[in-house]
């Protein structure tokens, strides 16, 4: 199978985790990057990235005609990580492969955890300012970092630190993760790491692609299921790339 065909099979299947869930496809990205397309960890960190603001910024604008977007608090949670975000996307290009292989396996392991135990948080929680501005700086870290949107991250930080209720979480946790990303890979932009943007470019329409699929896959399978399945795999891929990295 060529490389090319992985492309658009491993886009796809992104795509569908995005569509379907509304978050967390984008950590199943930089494995498949790394394993199938034969991406380093640095490449397929900074190619994660472009993924990650194209597929949200699509998914963004379906939101925002929905009116399902907080545009302030989004804007607000955003400004936190910024700094985080740059530092990082910086910081990540001096890193071993190996560390952060296994900075990411621990990470996709902890997205596969909270999938699985399905917890809700609450709706209603007061606004602190110095949690909102510790929750915007990690989140912002960890996409500057390993190249992760972090919508499940994101998610329920914004219901339980700015109290944004459920229905608008999503938009506007894309919000959030679009501005993150941007920083990063713009801080990315001065080091040495190319990307070949002849196997991205079919990653990324395929993955446009298989959210819209993912939507109306969602509309069949109860939620749960697929929470389950989902973090499921993200386990095993924790344990794929944790093993690789030791070995």
């Amino acid at each position: 199978m060529t490389a090319f065909v992985l492309a658009l099979l491993a886009g796809a299947l992104v795509g569908l985790a995005l569509g379907s869930l509304g978050a967390g496809g984008s950590i199943i990205t930089v494995p498949a990057l790394i394993y199938l397309l034969g991406f380093s960890p640095a490449e397929a960190t900074t190619a994660g990235l472009i993924i990650v603001i194209v597929t949200s910024a699509t998914a963004l604008l379906a939101h925002a005609r929905a009116g399902a977007v907080r545009w302030r608090a989004g804007l607000l949670f955003a400004a936190a990580g910024l700094l985080p975000a740059a530092a990082a996307g910086v910081l990540s290009a001096h890193l071993p492969a190996t560390g952060l292989t296994m900075a990411f396996a621990v990470l996709a392991a902890l997205a596969g955890l909270r999938m699985l135990r399905r917890r809700t948080p609450p709706e209603n929680t007061t606004v602190s300012a110095p949690r909102a501005a510790a929750a915007g700086a990690g989140l912002g870290a960890v996409t500057g970092l390993l190249g992760v949107g972090g919508g499940f991250l994101a998610v329920p930080a914004l219901v339980a630190v700015l109290a944004v209720p459920m229905s608008a979480a999503v938009g506007t946790s894309l919000l959030v993760i679009i501005a993150n990303a941007l920083v990063a890979l713009i801080a990315r932009a001065a080091t040495a790491t190319t990307v070949d943007m002849t196997l991205l470019l079919p990653f990324i329409a395929t993955a446009v692609l298989g959210a819209w699929d993912g939507k109306r896959m969602s509309a069949k399978i109860q939620p749960a299921t697929l929470q389950r399945l989902f973090g499921g795999l993200l386990l095993a891929v924790a344990a794929a790339m944790a093993i690789g990295a030791l070995l």
